[in-house]
């Protein structure tokens, strides 16, 4: 009977199955609810918010924030590269870290500190979008949204009282907006300066932490002391306004900021040889530094001689002292035609004592060739005084640090008072000619007149170009007459036309040291110009 009931229990079993499978599926089928309603779709503008978040909890910042810009380009070439940066990196934090390792092993009486592993894993950061800023400095500001969940690997050895530990970091995670700006932007490679980066607001970290082998981030509470701890150490060193400076270059010299004034007295020449063939020449002397764009301070023009005697007195800006020189040559002056040279030479600045003056006889040179056999040729010699005056130690560092520190002070034996103004021509937007857009900069001060050279063909020039003028006493009561012309082409019927102007009071600049504004020009429909005064007083 057992065998019997047993058979007849089984079958019973999987009939009950098998039938109450049959009738699920025909009550399923045949007996839906009646409250169920077809889902609402919506298109996805018409989402709220919080529906979005929900949908979509990870969207990138250029979605969000119209402000931010899509850079999938950067992450692409990160994610190609990242292979050869993890060991670049790795390397150099090897380096950096062993000399700290060295001077503490000893301090600590630890036997040793090692690198088990050091990678950075396989995932690469990523970039969620940037954003950049514009200002009217020299500066570019960029704020980068940062996610990296990388698988890293890094395990630290300590050996010490012939005990050895091991210390694991897995796992890391990092969420952060730096502000990375770079300043200033120069002419020489790589175009910046300094690099200042600062965090715009509390990171998040996360890593796992192995210690012998054992999680300690499971500890309970450890965990979150870890992570306030972190965000409070970082956030007070590097949470704006505070940064970090990292120096690429010295601004001082890749802006070529003035270090000096040089004092040049022209006091006279003799034995010059006549140019003329009825009569004696009529000498005057060009004198400028080596690569350097401002025009050539002149002396007056001596009538019919060859023995002339000038005692004038000029100052001359000086930028590299290390590899200027005072470059001069003698004309001689005609009424029609080309001006004859009647010789040059030039003094190195290199060769002369600072804040003292060198009283120079020297041979004038048909040219500064070496070799030219006709410089053998006497042509007259000049005397000079020179004087170089660099400025004060420290004045160009305190200078430069500061964002409103790209003014100098002159050096000492300026006048009472006086100084030197700096005028900075940087750009011109929205210009417009009747006839033609060939835009230059006029500037006129105290009956002195600067130009910048002429762009062709436009609207939206960038010049970048810099004059001065030697004050004997501030400018606190003077306008600088400021205008804007488009040069006619070389051929056609056309006039140079005034494509605007602006008066600029420069007792702001004498008051404020600095200032760099835009103005919007006279006499023009859109067009605006921005212009930089400073004032470098004694």
């Amino acid at each position: 009977m057992g065998f019997f009931n047993s058979v007849f229990g089984f079958f019973g079993f999987g009939i009950g199955i098998a039938v109450g499978l049959v009738i699920g599926y025909y009550l399923f089928i045949y007996f839906q609810p009646t409250d169920v309603k077809d889902p609402e779709i919506r298109p996805l503008f018409e989402q709220d918010a919080k529906s979005l978040e929900h949908m979509f909890p990870e969207i990138p910042l250029w979605v969000k924030n119209p402000d931010f810009d899509r850079i999938d380009w950067l992450n692409k070439f990160l994610e190609y590269m990242w292979p050869y940066l993890d060991k670049a990196i790795c390397k150099t934090a090897k380096e950096i870290a062993k000399p700290i390792i060295a001077e503490n092993t000893a301090k600590f009486k630890i036997d040793s500190v090692e690198f088990e592993t050091l990678t950075l894993g396989t995932l690469p950061p990523t970039f969620q979008g940037m954003k950049v800023y514009t200002t009217d400095e020299k500066e570019l500001i960029m704020e980068p949204s940062l996610k990296w969940a990388g698988n890293p690997n890094v395990t630290v050895v300590v050996k010490a009282f012939g005990l050895k530990a091991s210390a694991q970091v897995i796992d890391l995670q990092v969420f952060a907006i730096p502000r990375i700006t770079l300043k200033p932007l120069v002419p020489n490679f790589p175009c910046f300066a300094r690099i200042l980066v600062s965090l715009m607001e509390k990171p998040h970290v996360d890593f796992g932490l192995k210690l012998l082998g054992a999680d300690l981030m499971s500890i309970p509470g450890l965990y979150r002391f870890v992570q306030e701890t972190i965000k409070k150490q970082v956030a007070n060193m590097y949470l704006w306004p505070k940064t970090l400076e990292v120096v690429i270059m010295d601004p001082t010299r890749a802006l070529k900021k003035p270090t000096g004034i040089l004092n040049v007295n022209v006091v006279r020449a003799y034995k010059l040889k006549k140019k003329d063939l009825l009569g004696k020449s009529d000498p005057y002397v060009k004198l400028k530094l080596s690569d350097d764009n401002l025009p050539s301070k002149k002396t007056t023009v001596k009538r019919s001689n060859l023995n002339p005697e000038w005692n004038e007195e000029f100052k001359l800006v000086v930028k590299e002292p290390e590899s200027q020189a005072l470059e001069f040559s003698v004309y001689d002056w005609e009424q029609v035609g080309k001006h004859d040279k009647m010789g040059v030479n030039t003094v190195p600045l290199k060769d002369l004592t600072p804040d003292e003056t060198k009283s120079l006889t020297l041979d004038l040179l048909k040219n500064l060739d070496p070799n030219d056999p006709q410089n053998d040729k006497s042509r007259g010699q000049i005397v000079l005084e020179v004087t170089y005056r660099p400025f004060k130690e420290g004045e160009v560092a305190n200078d430069i640090s500061d964002d409103e520190g790209d003014t100098l002070k002159p050096p000492e034996g300026t006048p009472a008072g006086g100084g030197l103004l700096v005028v900075i021509v940087h750009e011109a937007q929205d210009l417009e000619g009747k006839h033609h857009t060939n835009p230059y900069v006029r500037i006129l001060f105290r009956g002195d007149e600067k130009k910048t050279k002429c762009l062709k063909k436009n609207r939206d020039p960038r010049w970048e170009e810099e004059f001065q003028f030697m004050c004997e006493e501030p400018p606190t009561n003077d306008k600088m007459h400021v205008e804007v012309l488009s040069k006619p082409p070389s051929i056609g019927i056309h006039s140079k036309e005034m494509l605007g102007y602006v008066v600029i009071s420069v007792a702001d600049a004498v008051s404020n040291k600095r200032i760099n504004e835009k103005y919007h020009l006279i006499d023009s429909k859109n067009g605006r110009i921005q212009v930089e005064l400073q004032w470098r007083s004694s």
